[in-house]
């Protein structure tokens, strides 16, 4: 019997389920412990390691087996209350003498030792970081996951990257941790001239800090993640070559910059350095990568085919596997030394020891070193190189270029050529001194120019020199005489020769001119050629020209000084004698002391007076005005006299300043004054007095010396109305009353307080005689400068 099959059913899909709150709680809160047991366990199993690589150490030291090697770890541990891991961790410490146990060294040295030794954990976290590390080898992005798992998280860090550095000094990210994918393939290629956080390692060569993305403005992976986090950078080498950066991420600014915390970080970088050795760095896009220079044959072959001097420089690593030299290991066929030594003398020679002032400063030996650390190419023009033959230093400059393929260096120096130098100085100083050269051929009248005569002459480059014998007819009439004598000097007497002339130009601009010739004399003594330069001194010429008007105002006014000046010292000697007769008036005796200054360029304005008037009563007065010269003479003069003149009225002294002021504001030219007025009853011994700015009198009774108290009182003419304060003193016989002008006390390096206290002294001092006691304040006064001076001594009887 046959069957038929009927057509197949159709298969309608179930709908679709959306799976509840709960259920995605579970799932989440499941993908967690999942995510912790895994991490537990891979930090047991770090922990293990290291326990068991403890236990090897043990079991060497101890000759026991593995099993009393275990007993002794954990007898060990729990008398040294310490768990079994970090005891393990100081065992691996002290039998490895590593960075990571210099670093559980200073660590220890930074720690409070009464702290449990649970705090030492960040050593612990070193080694767990160094056994993850080993264990992923050659790969890069797990030693990222391992570094900011097992060592960097806990120092709050929440992102790692580990650049390689090429050839070229480009950047590749080989290995990263806390970056999101996109974020890692958008930075797996840096091209050398751009500047990241890791360049700055890079170039400086040492760790770098920074402190806020925002503020730095630098561009760098994960920036748009954390704006304003904090960044630290460590270069990642060893033997003195930096292989790449290893770059630590935090969300907040300040990362943590404690020297423990720095000494860890650069431990992890140079862990990082021993992964990255064994990758050939990444090849630049734009760049050939080292991979086709493959080794120094290659690299020579290239250099003998370069027609620049070429060495080829290998590395030369002290003990501590450090960059110490390099060794010349190739020099090519256009190699020149400075010293001019051959290329067998150089090549096999240690860099330094054939040029050892290459080491001094930031010279060419430290660029040899940044170039070979960092990859960066390094091109610096007008290099000195010095090399010392003998013991005699031989230096010259040149253009150098260094590059690094692999872990040689390829230097390249173009010695600068000191004729084409020298040349080009000259064509600037000639340029700069506005000097043109010229020969002319008097046999086949060829004329040669240099192109700053053409500018001179105000010709095109491609117009006809001027000869000689034509020079006349371009230079001004009254010059042309001088211009003959000049070449009959040079051509007929066949001397040098100078001339300076006006020269006419085709513009019409007028130009002093300077020209100097010599005749060139073929081996028989006979004129061929004359060779020259002329020099444009027209502002030479008009600068000695204003110089000259200069001297003659200066002249004028010096004369016209000295005239004032005589004039100026004729009219105050005639006022004021230096040392007039003391005037005798019943009941007292005036004596007077005037000392002029020193320079006569420094005539004052200062005054005294001293008359009985109608009355009977005496005025007597000091004042100086200000300034000096015949303007200070003046003003004296006319202040001396209208204060003699008002005086007549019987007004009392503050009175009388008050309308000198006005004389002083309203009736001379800007000018100022000080004065002290005095009115002296002989019948009463009485004074009454009054100061306008001035220093006050001083009053000696016996042996001692005191001055007057300040009574207020403006300067002359400073405002237009001034009122001033008056006092009255009762003299004593045998009292002596002093009136001065400032140029008895006045010094540069005292106050006038401290200078009038060292003038109580002096006049303090006991003398039998007034003018003994004004010659003795004359002569030990403490002025020093060079003012003039006025004195008047009053004695009462």
């Amino acid at each position: 019997m046959r069957s038929t099959a009927g057509p197949e059913p159709r298969r309608t899909p179930a709908p679709a389920t959306t799976a509840s709150p709960a259920e995605v709680g579970r799932l989440a809160a499941t993908v967690e412990r999942l995510r912790k047991e895994a991490l537990e366990a891979q930090e047991a199993a770090d922990g293990r390691a290291l326990i068991e690589l403890a236990k090897g150490i043990l079991v060497g030291r101890l000759g026991c087996g593995p099993g009393e090697a275990s007993r002794q770890l954990t007898k060990l541990a729990e008398q040294a209350d310490q768990t079994v891991l970090g005891l393990a961790v100081d065992i691996i410490n002290q039998a490895s003498h590593d960075h990571v146990s210099e670093v559980a060294h200073h660590f220890l040295q930074a720690t409070d030792p009464d702290l449990p030794a649970a705090d030492t954990t960040p050593v612990v976290r070193l080694r767990a970081a160094e056994s993850r590390m080993l264990a992923a080898g050659r790969d890069t992005q797990a030693v990222a996951n391992a570094l900011l798992d097992n060592a960097l998280q806990a120092l709050g860090a929440d992102g790692v990257a580990i650049w390689a550095a090429g050839s070229d000094a480009s950047l590749s990210l080989h290995g990263q941790a806390g970056f999101t994918p996109q974020e890692a393939d958008r930075w797996r290629y840096v091209p050398p001239e751009v500047v990241t956080c890791a360049r700055l390692a890079l170039t400086s060569r040492e760790l770098t800090v920074v402190d806020s993305l925002a503020e730095s403005a630098i561009p760098t992976i994960g920036r748009r993640r954390h704006p304003a986090g904090g960044r630290i950078m460590i270069p990642a080498g060893t033997g003195g070559r930096i292989t790449g950066v290893l770059e630590i991420s935090w969300p907040d600014p300040r990362p943590p910059q404690q020297p423990v915390v720095l000494r860890q970080l650069e431990t992890l970088a140079e862990l990082c350095a021993h992964t990255l050795e064994e990758h050939e760095p990444a090849p630049s896009p734009l760049t050939p990568s080292a991979a086709d220079h493959a080794g120094v044959a290659e690299l020579t072959d290239l250099a003998d085919h370069l027609h620049e001097p070429v060495l080829i420089l290998t590395p030369t690593l002290d003990q501590a596997g450090r960059l110490a030299d390099f060794r010349i290991h190739h020099t090519n066929q256009r190699f020149a030394d400075p010293a001019g030594r051959t290329r067998a003398h150089i090549t096999g020679a240690h860099f330094l020891e054939a040029y050892p002032t290459a080491a001094e400063g930031d010279g060419l030996f430290s660029m040899l070193e940044r170039v070979y650390s960092t990859g960066e190419p390094c091109h610096a023009p007008r290099t000195s190189l010095t090399a010392v033959v003998d013991q005699v230093p031989l230096t010259t400059l040149a253009d150098v270029s260094i590059t690094r393929h692999g872990t040689v260096l390829l230097l390249i120096w173009k010695l600068e050529d000191e004729t084409a130098r020298l040349a080009t100085l000259l064509q600037h100083a000639q340029r700069l001194g506005r000097v043109g050269g010229f020969e002319e051929d008097l046999t086949t009248g060829e004329i040669s120019w240099n192109g700053q005569l053409f500018s001179l002459f105000g010709l095109p480059a491609t117009a006809r020199p001027i000869p000689l014998h034509e020079l006349t007819g371009h230079v001004h009439p009254h010059d042309a005489n001088s211009v003959g004598r000049f070449l009959r000097t040079l051509l007929h007497r066949v001397r040098e020769s100078s001339v300076d002339f006006r020269l006419k130009r085709a513009d019409g601009i007028v130009r002093h001119i300077r020209m100097v010739a010599e005749p060139v004399l073929d081996h028989h003594g006979h004129l061929t050629s004359v060779r020259g330069a002329c020099q444009d001194i027209s502002s030479q010429h008009w600068t000695e020209v204003a110089l000259a008007a200069t001297r003659d105002q200066l002249a004028d006014t010096e004369a016209e000084s000295a005239d004032r000046t005589r004039l100026a010292l004729q009219l105050q000697q005639a006022i004021m004698p230096p040392a007039p007769a003391p005037l005798e008036v019943p009941g007292i005796r005036i004596a007077v002391r005037y000392r002029p200054a020193e320079s006569q360029s420094l005539v004052g304005g200062d005054w005294y007076d001293s008359v009985v008037l109608p009355h009977g009563k005496i005025l007597i007065s000091v004042g100086d005005v200000a300034g000096h010269g015949i303007q200070a003479a003046t003003g004296m003069v006319i202040l001396r006299n209208a204060l003699r003149g008002l005086a007549v009225t019987g007004a009392g002294p503050a009175q009388l300043l008050a309308w000198l002021n006005t004389v002083t504001h309203h009736l001379t030219s800007n000018l100022t004054a000080t004065a002290v007025c005095g009115i002296y009853d002989p019948h009463t011994r009485t004074l009454r007095w009054a100061r306008a700015g001035h220093l006050p009198p001083v009053l000696v009774r016996g042996a001692h010396a005191e001055a007057f108290p300040l009574a207020s009182g403006i300067l002359l003419g400073a405002i237009p109305d001034a009122d001033y304060e008056e006092e009255e003193v009762q003299l004593h016989p045998r009292d002596t009353l002093l009136m001065y002008t400032d140029g008895l006390v006045e010094r540069r390096d005292l106050s006038v307080t401290d200078s009038l206290g060292q003038l109580l002294t002096v006049a303090a001092r006991p003398l039998d005689s007034l003018e003994r006691r004004l010659d003795d304040l004359l002569t030990y006064s403490a002025s020093d400068t060079d003012d003039d001076t006025c004195l008047i001594g009053v004695q009462v009887r």
